[in-house]
């Protein structure tokens, strides 16, 4: 928004002058339990050109401030009747007496009179009065711990997809060797193959290498000559490869047996005895490995003639099948584990969306821009002079009052300071503002605020509604806050907007002091926001 609207802070003033009467003191009753509301009334009359001014006070005496009521104006004859309530309370049972209050009157001070006041206290009927045991201590919901739960669930989501996918990987990685690996000897030789481009004996899996090589020898065994290699000790296999090899008429030289039985009892002795062979002796093996599974391939007598047609197959459409084979079963592991994922997340979220709400899905997942501001880091300062003191989830800029406010204005001003984060554009506006001016002078705030509003709408505010209150900060400085809602209209982006605005103003020895904050009607974090900022709002005494 545009700072033209502080214009208005240098217009405005009020005049007002004296006359003295007498204060008329009061008390609606002077007994009361202990914790409940004495009302203190202070009454006066005065001319319509009298000025009154009736402390703000945390304590009156031994008694505490709990309510200071709006002051009553009664219009009688051409003069006021101004009454002024305070509400009263004592935690501590005795007699105690409310000493007078200073009334100013056109700046001259009256006082009220001395009250004296009894507290009671309460009794406890211990026998009649039912006892409860003390309630445990109630747990408060925390929006970080529910968001941390709906990212803990999608982790475990896309863990369980990664699961599937691995475990069908898994799964089919034998059925699809089978596949691939028409012959024995085919099989055979690509797991040798593999088994290299692992290098695990150069990292020092010297076992796990052994183990994989003597299976390879094993397995190719019992699938090409048909005996139990895979159970059998290494004895048991070397005698049943014999007794096969003379059955099936293999002319197997006693050297390969011999290579074959060597390799095996070093392997047992690398599993069980924990030998470490030298680096010759691996590459020794694994050639005797290979030169012996190739020997006992072309050893193994040829009992059905290969068919023709099997003969003419061309090598490369063979690998191309076996390839798309490949390719079909691995899309369709990925299908799954994806197909796994969505469903599961979309089952979260609609758990979601019917437990919690659509906008608390929206808001964690896509993110609301005045949701990370109420939760984000917060920044107090002070600001101005005097200074207002205030905390906010952003640092609030300096803006240069040169380039807003005409010469004409700025010639009515002593000092003034402008600071702001944001624009009526944004989700979010606050703008802190200080000003003294250079001849003395009384702002009617109620006047200043309606010409807030009306450069407000200037600006391209419409339908306005604007309701006032009183507003005492912490510290007993006394204000006006305006507060609303009005239609802003972007004429540039041709776009409307509903905003609710808040607005506190105060006047101290003749400086203002203006905090003003906008944002989307209905935003509920744009409201916990504007909560937080007023209720941390301190105002510095001003001072000459």
């Amino acid at each position: 928004m545009k700072l033209k609207f502080y214009i208005f802070l240098f217009l405005l003033s009020s005049t007002v002058f004296a006359q003295n009467k007498q204060i008329e003191t009061s008390i609606d009753t002077t007994k009361n339990k202990i914790g409940a509301e004495f009302k203190l009334t202070l009454k006066t009359i005065v001319s319509s050109k009298s000025k009154v001014v009736f402390p703000a006070l945390k304590n009156i005496g031994p008694l505490e401030v709990i309510q200071s009521y709006p002051i009553d104006t009664v219009k009688k004859d051409g003069t006021y009747e101004l009454i002024k309530k305070y509400g009263l309370t004592q935690f501590d049972s005795g007699k105690y007496v409310i000493p007078p209050v200073k009334i100013l009157i056109d700046k001259k001070p009256h006082l009220s009179d001395p009250v004296s006041v009894e507290v009671a206290s309460v009794k406890v009927d211990t026998l009649q009065q039912k006892m409860y045991d003390i309630k445990d201590i109630s747990t408060v919901e925390n929006g970080i711990g529910e968001w941390w739960i709906y990212l803990l669930i999608v982790v475990l989501i896309i863990g369980i997809g990664v699961f599937v996918y691995w475990y069908m990987k898994k799964h089919q990685k034998k059925k699809i060797e089978e596949e691939v690996y028409k012959t024995p000897i085919e099989k055979a030789t690509s797991l040798l193959n593999n088994l290299e481009k692992k290098e695990l004996w150069q990292k020092g899996e010297v076992k796990e290498y052994y183990s994989e090589l003597t299976d390879i020898a094993r397995n190719y065994i019992e699938e090409a000559i048909q005996i139990p290699a895979m159970e059998s000790t290494t004895s048991e296999l070397i005698q049943a490869l014999k007794t096969a090899s003379a059955k099936k008429k293999m002319s197997l030289t006693p050297e390969t047996v011999e290579n074959l039985e060597r390799v095996l009892r070093q392997a047992d002795l690398v599993k069980f005895a924990k030998s470490k062979p030298l680096e010759f002796e691996i590459t020794e093996d694994r050639n005797k490995i290979q030169k012996a599974i190739l020997t006992l391939d072309n050893a193994i007598p040829t009992e059905v003639p290969v068919e023709e047609e099997d003969q003419l197959l061309n090598e490369a459409q063979k690998q191309k099948q076996i390839q798309l084979q490949l390719k079909k079963k691995r899309n369709k592991r990925i299908a799954i584990a994806a197909a796994t994922v969505v469903f599961l997340l979309t089952a979260t979220t609609t758990y979601f969306v019917v437990t919690k709400g659509f906008n608390y899905v929206k808001d964690n997942i896509i993110g609301h821009p005045t949701k990370e501001l109420l939760e984000g880091e917060w920044i107090k300062s002070e600001y101005g002079n005097p200074g207002v003191l205030i905390e906010t989830p952003r640092v609030l800029q300096r803006l240069d009052t040169q380039k807003v406010l005409p010469k004409e204005a700025m010639a009515l001003i002593k000092e003034m300071q402008l600071f702001g984060y944001g624009s009526l554009l944004d989700n979010f506006y606050v703008t802190v503002s200080t000003a003294k001016f250079k001849n003395p002078t009384d702002i009617d705030l109620s006047k200043a605020l309606e010409g807030n509003l009306k450069i407000i709408e200037a600006q391209g505010a419409r339908n306005m509604i604007t309701k006032q209150e009183d507003f005492e900060t912490k510290e007993g400085i006394t204000g006006i806050k305006g507060y609303g809602t009005f239609t802003f209209i972007n004429e540039n982006l041709k776009t409307s907007a509903k905003l609710y605005y808040e607005v506190l103003m105060f006047k101290q020895d003749g400086g203002l002091q203006q905090i003003a904050i906008f944002h989307e009607e209905g935003d509920t974090y744009a409201n916990d926001i504007s909560d937080r900022i007023l209720n941390s709002v301190e105002l510095k005494r001003a001072s000459n």
